[in-house]
C-alpha cells in the first residue's frame, strides 16, 4: 500500500523569525483531497555533555510556551543552512562553558511528526575542558551537573519532561553502558 501523500499547493499563512505556519492542499494515497496544517523550523540541536565524574551538564531555563522553569540539556535552533555538529559546539560552549575533545553523532529526534518539520540532531560530548559561558543577551539559565544514572531515575519518574532530553539521557546512559561512548 503506498503511504505517501501529494503536496498539491503550499499557502503560507504566517511567515515569522522562528516559525512559518502553512495550510496546504494535499492528496491522500487513494488521490482524494486533504487539507495539511505545518510548522517550517529550521531545527535544532541538543548536546549531552558528560563529564569525567559521570554527570551530565543540565540548564535550567524559563520556557515561555509552558510558564515554567524547564530542565534540559543543551541546546539551541540552527540557523538557516547551518551545521548542526558546528550548532552544537557553539550550543554547549555558550551555555555550558564547556568545549568537549569528543563527540558521537546520536541520530536525529522528530518532536512533532503530526504537524512541524523540525528536525532535532542529537550529539554527546566527553572529555570536557571548562571555559566561560557566551549567553545570548536574551538568554537566562543556570547550569547544573547531575549524575548520569540520577538523570536516568528523573527521565523514568517524570521529573525531566522535555522530549529532546529525554531521549538523549537515555540514549547516552544505554551508550555508556554498551562502552561505546566517553
Amino acid at each position: 500500500m503506498e503511504l505517501f501523500e501529494k503536496t498539491l499547493e503550499k499557502n503560507y499563512v504566517y511567515e515569522g523569525k522562528i516559525i512559518n505556519v502553512r495550510r496546504d492542499k494535499a492528496a491522500l494515497p487513494t488521490g482524494k483531497p486533504c487539507t495539511r496544517e505545518v510548522v517550517e523550523h529550521n531545527g535544532g540541536v541538543c548536546v549531552a555533555a558528560l563529564t569525567d565524574k559521570n554527570e551530565l551538564m543540565f540548564v535550567r531555563q524559563f520556557r515561555y510556551p509552558y510558564m515554567e522553569v524547564i530542565l534540559e540539556l543543551p541546546a539551541g535552533k540552527l540557523e538557516k543552512g547551518e551545521d548542526p555538529f558546528e550548532a552544537g559546539k557553539r550550543e554547549l560552549k555558550e551555555e555550558t562553558g564547556c568545549i568537549a575533545e569528543k563527540y558521537a553523532d546520536l541520530g536525529k529526534f522528530y518532536p512533532t511528526p503530526g504537524y512541524c518539520g523540525e528536525i532535532i540532531y542529537l550529539y554527546a560530548g566527553w572529555q570536557l575542558k571548562e571555559d566561560d559561558m557566551c549567553l545570548d543577551e536574551d538568554e537566562y539559565l543556570e547550569v547544573e551537573r547531575i549524575p548520569l544514572d540520577k538523570a536516568v531515575d528523573m527521565v523514568l519518574n517524570g521529573e525531566i519532561r522535555d522530549g529532546k532530553t529525554q531521549a538523549l539521557v537515555m540514549r547516552v546512559a544505554e551508550m555508556k553502558r554498551r562502552g561505546t561512548i566517553g
